[in-house]
């Protein structure tokens, strides 16, 4: 039986107290906290095995290799991919975007393609695009919202025209909690033979992922969201179009001969893998992968939601409440009243409990909404109904402050 109480002792982080109060952790869409598992494998590495992969004959390389790679076959079965040479490990998904806006960029499109994002995308999944644009001339294509803050699919379907070269959208509006219905977009997209790339960086950790059922052609996370360590990400990519981009980082490891004349790059994945990888946080991310499948990721996103729907329903007792969008996952935005959401999360802050202010990489949306930024609660596997009860008590202290 799911047992809370029981997963927090596996995070030694949430024992402390923050302003002489009980830690309450809620900006895991930021960030996750590590279980213990997770932190043991990183010193374990380092304290056995380290030595540069793929590189050596002697014993520690050969057993940092394998480890290394049984990370990469497990998180091929995490996201369901077809091949482990699809799973690209990159810094997070930050870079796994960058990686694909510049390879597919410079080997497919030109000045006068199109890509459609939407208003809802985070910054990474924007400026990206943007700077593919100032360098190409390709144009960006906005997909808008209903006035129930859903993407627009009646709008996504107009934006289609021979122009179009790619789609880029979120999973799980990092601010609003919101989940979009992909599968659908990516099919539409595909009966245009137009190729889709999924940022799952907020729905990785909430929803059980299958690559294949998606039809995704790209499909990007980061480890830290999912309770692994910060500095190591996925791009998961389909074999043909891994195969004919063209890789946008050089050195060592992505080639197999190097001439002053010609280089040629290497196979799947290594193509795209130049210097010497995070091998410590790939192993450290296929446990944090491990650690998820050993709960069950359908059941910690029973937990979420639970929580989510709980803390909408308390939310909503307090005057002047407003909740952007109709969160469906793990995580809240709202605004109380006139209150400036850097001052509600100050006071929150000073009653031990961590959530986050401000537009939260998504400054088109929050443009949209007409507001400064929100306040924004985010729930994860050790996250309680007592946490929210005291997260609501501490609102409405706040609130009754600012009256």
């Amino acid at each position: 039986m799911f047992n809370p109480q029981e997963i927090r002792k596996e995070f030694p982080i949430l024992a402390q107290t923050v302003h002489g109060k009980p830690l309450i952790y809620l900006d895991n869409a930021a960030t996750t906290q590590k279980p213990q598992c997770v932190i043991d494998s990183i010193s374990n590495a380092y304290c056995t095995i380290n030595a540069n992969v793929h590189r050596g004959v002697h014993h520690l390389s050969q057993v940092a290799t394998e480890e290394f790679e049984k990370a990469r076959h497990t998180v091929q079965k995490f996201l369901g991919a077809a091949h482990s040479h699809e799973i690209i490990f990159t810094r997070g998904t930050t870079e796994s975007i960058n990686l694909v806006a510049t390879s597919f960029g410079n080997t497919f499109l030109k000045e006068g393609d199109e890509v459609i994002i939407s208003t809802m995308e985070h910054h990474s999944n924007i400026v990206p695009w943007q700077m593919l644009r100032d360098r190409i001339g390709i144009k960006l294509r906005i997909i808008p919202l209903t006035v129930d803050a859903k993407l627009d699919i009646a709008a996504y379907r107009n934006l289609f025209n021979e122009h179009t070269k790619l789609v880029s959208i979120t999973h799980v509006s990092n601010v609003m909690g919101v989940t979009n219905p992909v599968k659908e977009y990516i099919d539409i997209a595909h009966s245009h033979n137009v190729p889709v790339m999924i940022d799952g960086a907020q729905s990785t950790p909430h929803i059980k992922i299958d690559v294949q059922t998606l039809d995704a052609d790209f499909f990007v996370m980061s480890g830290h969201k999912v309770y692994a360590p910060t500095g190591i990400g996925v791009l998961y990519g389909k074999e043909k179009w891994l195969n004919a981009m063209q890789p946008y980082h050089g050195g060592g490891e992505m080639i197999q001969t190097v001439r002053f004349e010609k280089t040629t790059y290497n196979e799947l994945p290594y193509k795209f893998e130049a210097g010497t990888p995070d091998y410590v946080g790939a192993i450290a991310l296929g446990k944090a992968l491990e650690w998820v499948n050993g709960i069950g990721i359908e059941t910690i996103a029973a937990h979420e939601h639970m929580l989510t729907r709980y803390a909408v329903e308390k939310l909503h007792d307090i005057p002047q409440m407003r909740i952007f969008g109709q969160p469906d996952g793990a995580a809240i935005s709202f605004l109380v009243g006139d209150i400036h959401p850097a001052d509600l999360g100050t006071i929150l802050d000073h009653l031990g409990i961590a959530i986050r202010t401000g537009h939260h990489c998504a400054q088109p949306l929050i443009d949209h909404f007409g507001i400064p930024g929100t306040v924004r609660a985010s729930f994860a596997a050790y996250n309680t109904t007592e946490e929210v009860d005291t997260l609501i008590e501490g609102i409405k202290r706040a609130a009754k402050m600012f009256a």
